[in-house]
């Protein structure tokens, strides 16, 4: 171990039992875990604000077999959610970590549930991503933080980073499912239209009263109730406090260095650390060496996000003796994302999740043509991509459609009617065209490839079937569509009338999947496969499970917070009621997958 030897008398300290790196969902389910369990807990945070990338998501979690499944009569044996993993992660699947947590996921939601402020909606409407896959889930296997009032945080909240402004309106975070669906009907549904006044005056008033929103959703809602959990546990959270080395004692890491606004600050740890940093999306030399289409210089990938996640947590681990893993299909959760100019000059990153899957929108390359089913998830969209692009060529596609679907969804930052778009067409980042040559003159899209192209889409919408790439045709492409009267596919319609629009789209990703080396318990391992004493990962700091596959949405956030959990028990000396054992294999049985005639379509939308 090359961290430094604990010397407390080098600078002002802290004592405690554990202390957390980082305080995205893997680092605060930690602390709260261990605090729930009697331990001391500090968290330490580099950025002013805490919450991290979790801030920013949709705040859904992957947990097969949940309480909220089961109690509405969605069960299924943990061999299901397995088999499927088996089939969907083939040379990466780890079966031992695999059933750890399809074992103690669902025990991590009943834990929160019932001894914490975090609680829960279902996700029993969601599939699993790729429903041709045998084993594949039509629903049961998500659940998402309930809708959460800031004002529990009290003055902490104005310390909770806030949601990503490019997907709010106002500031204010707006739910998936039926909120969203409110928001979008609010010009043609008077219901709507109340419910949608309802909450921007009370958003307006609290921004007025309070500086911001209280009524938080998503990955927000999760976040604060997270860290109301710990505080009200005794928890103590500090922000713009940069962790700068661990410390050795006796060959095992017992804390940590950080630097605080007042200057170095030793914080001894008797019983570890937990490093929960958020992975390395702004790592320009990581990137360099993990993302190929990221170019010598790092540069070419353009994450979504939080900016304080710059790879802080892996290389203390590597310096205390830890491996990064190897072996990953990709290094990181792909997601096409848009540069969005700000007034203070620089550069949001739209992450585009969910009006891809919508009727009335195609994505081509500059020679106009499509490249990949554009309902498919974010990661399988943009692994088309990629695969598309020829090598020299920038990675980077249009998001295309005509007035009615800008009207009613919008394209990316931009909102749809009635909000203004002028500001964006001025920028540079909306693009239009009253015909759809004058829009490829725009983007720099071939006209004729990009005219052939919306022909041969529009025929193929009026009959309902996508012969190119099978639009529509999963359980997952048709829960992100919207069924209408008459319209054979959820996820297609023709591109007819003008102006016409267009965003350019880049290879980003919502984080990274490579990380440091963990066995079941979430404790680090060294270059022999051994635990290093003291030090444990999660969140995006653990190599993900998934080992580069993405199967499902959640299954970023669902192994964070059971592997903190995990990490929680351990620290505190709690053992786990273990996994059940793995069944002697039938040899006749045959794995058969669900058939889509069964499953019955909606259209809630769900971003994760």
């Amino acid at each position: 171990m090359s961290s430094q030897r604990l010397d407390s008398s080098a600078a002002p300290g802290l004592t405690c039992d554990l202390l957390v790196i980082g305080s995205g969902a893997g680092g605060l389910a930690t602390a709260v875990t261990a605090a729930q369990l009697g331990l001391k807990v500090v968290v330490v945070e580099k950025e002013p604000q805490f919450g991290g990338t979790t801030a920013w998501s949709g705040g859904w979690m992957w947990v097969p077999r949940n309480p909220l499944a089961r109690a509405a009569g969605v069960d299924e044996p943990l061999e299901e959610p397995l088999a499927y993993l088996r089939h969907e992660l083939g040379a990466q699947f780890d079966e031992a970590r695999a059933r750890t947590y399809l074992t103690q996921a669902p025990r991590m939601v009943e834990f929160f549930r019932r001894r914490t402020a975090l609680q829960f909606i279902d996700g029993n409407a969601i599939p699993d991503f790729h429903g041709r896959s045998p084993h594949a889930g039509t629903g049961g296997r998500s659940v998402c933080a309930a809708p959460f009032d800031g004002r529990r945080l009290g003055a902490r909240l104005q310390d909770l980073k806030p949601p990503l402004p490019e997907t709010t309106l106002w500031g204010m975070g707006i739910a998936s499912g039926r909120e969203l669906r409110h928001f979008l009907d609010a010009t043609s549904s008077p219901a709507s239209f109340l419910y949608v006044a309802r909450r921007v005056l009370a958003h307006a008033r609290d921004r007025l009263l309070h500086g911001r929103g209280r009524r938080l959703v998503n990955g927000n809602a999760l976040v604060a109730a997270l860290a109301a959990s710990a505080l009200e546990a005794g928890v103590q959270i500090l922000t713009a406090h940069p962790a700068r080395r661990l410390l050795d004692k006796d060959g095992r890491v017992a804390g940590a260095e950080v630097i605080s606004p007042q200057g170095p600050l030793t914080i001894e740890a008797a019983r570890g650390v937990v490093l929960a940093c958020g992975g390395f999306p702004h790592d320009a030399a990581r990137k360099a060496r993990l993302l190929p289409h990221a170019g010598p210089d790092g540069l070419g990938h353009h994450s979504a996000a939080s900016p304080g996640n710059t790879g802080d947590g892996l290389r203390l681990g590597e310096a205390a003796g830890g491996r990064m893993a190897t072996g990953l299909v990709q290094a990181a959760a792909l997601a096409p994302v848009s540069l969005v100019p700000r007034a203070d000059g620089s550069t949001g990153h739209f992450p585009h999740l969910i009006e891809r899957a919508k009727p009335g929108l195609i994505a081509v390359r500059a020679d106009g043509r499509r490249f990949v089913n554009e309902a498919d998830s974010y990661h399988d969209f943009m692994q088309g991509l990629l695969a598309a692009t020829p090598p020299g060529e920038p990675v980077q596609a249009w998001l295309v459609c005509d007035r009615d679907f800008f009207r009613r969804f919008g394209l990316g930052a931009a909102k749809p009617w009635p909000m203004p778009t002028r500001a964006w067409r001025q920028s540079g980042y909306l693009r239009q065209g009253r015909t759809l040559a004058e829009l490829a003159a725009a983007c720099g899209i071939d006209a004729a490839g990009l005219a052939a192209t919306v022909a041969r889409y529009n025929a193929m919408a009026a009959a309902g079937r996508d012969l190119d790439f099978g639009k529509g045709e999963t359980p997952y492409n048709r829960i992100q569509g919207e069924a209408r009267p008459g319209q054979p596919n959820a996820c297609m319609a023709p591109l007819q009338r003008g102006p016409f629009h267009a965003v350019r789209v880049v290879a980003g990703s919502l984080g990274t999947f490579a990380g440091l080396r963990v066995d079941t318990q979430a404790r680090v391992l060294d270059a022999q496969g051994q635990p290093v004493p003291g030090l444990y990962a999660a969140g995006n700091d653990m190599a993900s499970l998934m080992g580069g596959h993405y199967p499902s949405g959640g299954i970023t956030l669902g192994p964070a917070m059971t592997f903190g959990f995990i990490a929680g028990h351990h620290a505190a000396g709690v053992p786990l009621e273990p996994p059940a054992p793995t069944p002697a294999p039938a040899p006749t049985a045959q794995p058969q997958p669900r058939t889509e005639e069964a499953i019955a379509c909606t259209t809630t939308n769900s971003p994760r």
